[in-house]
């Protein structure tokens, strides 16, 4: 009796499906698409300090930025084919004039003194709107004379917002006058004129 409830009971039981079978770790078939290349443009190398400056000429100059400046220092270099005069700034380069003379005979202001440099031709640098009373150090007066032009350079007045410095060269130059930042320098180079470059 028991036996025969068993079989009827596994015959109206729900039918199960044991054919099916699932592969592990398979998923359908995908395409990933690659993104675009995109090169990058050429980097093109910055351009060393000292070959992109300007060429001597023959003439005054002028030029700096609207603004106030302190003087900080001055000196005098001498290179292989120039002789270098740096005037230094706190901030910036203020407006300058830079102006050829005859002879290296200046007048001081305020005194109204005249003083004659070494050498026998000069040339003033004026900077307008700076001072240099509390922030200026070291020599306001630069004697070279183993310089081949730049033999003198002297400061000539520091007053009423006027900073100007003479410049004493052994003969009439070509200059070449520039600014440049960090820190601020306006900058005054004087051509040296050798055999082979003068012939």
């Amino acid at each position: 009796m028991i036996a025969a409830l068993i079989v009827v009971l596994t015959a109206c039981g729900p039918e199960f499906n044991t054919s099916a079978s699932v592969t592990p770790g398979a998923s359908p078939a995908t395409t990933v698409a690659s993104a675009p290349r995109i090169s990058p443009p050429p980097v093109t190398p910055p351009t060393p300090p000292g070959t992109n400056l300007p060429d001597f000429a023959c003439k005054d100059a002028s030029g700096g930025k609207t603004g106030v400046a302190n003087t900080t220092s001055a000196r005098v270099e001498e290179q292989t084919d120039y002789d270098r005069f740096v005037l230094q700034m706190d901030s910036i380069v203020p407006t300058f004039t830079v102006t050829r003379q005859a002879k290296p005979v200046f007048q001081q202001s305020p005194s109204g003194q005249s003083v004659t440099l070494k050498g026998t031709a000069g040339v003033l640098v004026t900077v307008h709107s700076a001072t240099g009373a509390t922030t200026f150090v070291g020599p306001t007066d630069i004697v070279n004379p183993q310089n081949q032009v730049l033999v003198e350079a002297r400061q000539l007045q520091d007053y009423e917002g006027y900073v100007s410095w003479g410049l004493g060269l052994t003969q009439p130059a070509c200059m070449r006058v520039l600014t440049l930042d960090s820190p601020a320098r306006l900058v005054v180079d004087f051509q040296v004129l050798t055999s082979a470059s003068s012939s």
